[in-house]
């Protein structure tokens, strides 16, 4: 789940925390990564044409209780859903309910959990039935976004850097396609552990201070929210859905990574990352 930090919360740059975690700790943290990956694939295998956005979140619900865990979003200030589920013009924090998923739908399904106190969050955007070109490269700009982001998340550099790892990863994707991604104004990543959200801000774009240390131990959650159209968003009357306001279509990716003395850990990833760190010649550092 996304939030958006406004200056109230988050004060001056380089005022926020980024705390670190033990090995222990992490391990928690991976055990609540597993289930929500695990959900979130299941997801992904059930979603398609004539299903609720309900039906989906019911599916989650079992999955996620099922496991010994507890929905993190259900109940958050108010929230009635296990899944904040946010369809084409729906940025993130959508209501699930009685909307029909279609063919040619893109669904962002965000979802976290909490194992022994500790939390997991996690989101995809799952293109259902026939869905454009566009559509695609969008999804796929939005996913490359967020490995870029983690893949900037090294010891020594500041987190709000990965804003600059992020935006650019946008840019070169939209060259790439011949399309104008425009990433989703004032939604940020966060840091997670014991609360959802914490410090610090994990921002999608390049902004001018490094913002605090990573450090061996440190865990937050990377999630760029792009568009089709326009940065501009609004909510819906329900006070959660975020839409764009140009009604052009968007799309939302995100992962809890952590960073061991070996490398980098997704863990919300089933495969804790190995295969995209791989790929990108990246150091998977898993903990025993």
């Amino acid at each position: 789940m996304s939030r958006l930090w406004r200056s109230a919360d988050r004060g001056v740059f380089g005022r926020e925390k980024l705390p670190t975690k033990t090995p222990e700790q992490l391990r928690a943290m991976r055990r609540a990564g597993l289930v929500v990956g695990g959900c979130l694939e299941q997801l992904r295998g059930v979603v398609a044409p004539g299903m609720t956005t309900a039906h989906l979140d019911a599916v989650a619900e079992d999955f996620i209780r099922g496991r010994g865990a507890v929905p993190s979003f259900k109940g958050y200030h108010g929230f009635p859903g296990t899944l904040c589920v946010s369809v084409n013009e729906e940025v993130v924090h959508g209501i699930p309910g009685q909307r029909v998923i279609e063919s040619g739908d893109l669904v962002s399904i965000d979802c976290g959990a909490i194992v022994d106190g500790w939390h997991g969050d996690s989101a995809i955007t799952v293109a259902v039935g026939e869905v454009g070109a566009e559509d695609k490269a969008l999804s796929r700009a939005t996913e490359q976004a967020m490995w870029a982001g983690i893949g900037g998340f090294r010891e020594g550099r500041g987190v709000y850097e990965l804003g600059g790892d992020i935006e650019d990863s946008v840019r070169a994707s939209g060259r790439e396609a011949g399309l104008a991604f425009e990433i989703v104004d004032g939604y940020t990543g966060h840091g997670i552990g014991q609360q959802m959200h914490m410090e610090p801000t994990v921002y999608n774009e390049r902004v001018s201070a490094a913002g605090p240390k990573i450090r061996v131990g440190a865990t937050v959650a990377i999630e760029p929210m792009v568009t089709l159209g326009g940065c501009e968003t609004h909510e819906l009357e329900d006070d959660w859905t975020v839409v764009t306001d140009d009604g052009a279509r968007a799309a939302h990716w995100e992962h809890t990574v952590a960073l061991t003395e070996h490398g980098l850990w997704v863990l919300t990833a089933l495969d804790g990352g190995e295969a995209e760190l791989t790929a990108r010649g990246l150091p998977f550092g898993p903990l025993d």
